[in-house]
């Protein structure tokens, strides 16, 4: 039963902080992020299954085709589970992740005249740059405290001297 200071939205804050310690725009990030991940597995799957059913074509191997897409797509996946889950390591692979949908969406909607399709996808990457970007995200990858600076957290250790201190090590 709730009492009268926990409020449903503070134990909904208190059990994400639980899940993940980065904060809601990183978490948004790698959900943003599993969507076109989602995508290239599924055409990986598509792939390899239109190619079980048709006779094999000089210079065209499906395996490796649907493979690649199948092993990127997981790799993508692994990065958008790392930003909801509040890895540190997962924001550089969501950048990435970001500009290369910003590219697919620019590719569908000049060279391939497929606006319908380049919008949204281009937006996807957006969001997640500007998620990735905006101030709490920033501050979260740079390891910093409530009201400090970055110039504080770099004589702190950052990032590392935090782990170091709530693991109770000295860094060296």
């Amino acid at each position: 039963m709730l009492t009268q200071s926990t409020s449903p939205k503070s134990v909904r804050k208190a059990a994400a902080v639980k899940l993940s310690p980065a904060p809601r725009e990183v978490r948004l990030a790698g959900a943003v992020t599993a969507v076109p991940s989602l995508a290239l597995l599924v055409l990986g799957v598509v792939v390899l299954v239109n190619g079980l059913g048709s006779p094999a074509q000089p210079g065209n191997n499906v395996y490796v085709e649907s493979g690649t897409f199948i092993v990127v797509a997981l790799a993508f996946l692994a990065a958008s589970a790392g930003l909801v889950l509040g890895q540190t390591w997962a924001r550089s692979p969501g950048v990435v992740i970001a500009l290369i949908v910003i590219g697919l969406g620019w590719y569908l909607l000049g060279p391939s005249g497929e606006p319908v399709w380049g919008v949204p996808i281009a937006l996807f990457g957006i969001v997640t740059l500007v998620l990735l970007f905006r101030a709490p995200s920033r501050e979260w990858a740079l390891g910093l405290r409530e009201g400090e600076t970055e110039t504080e957290a770099a004589e702190r250790g950052g990032l590392a001297g935090r782990r170091a201190e709530r693991e109770g090590t000295e860094e060296d």
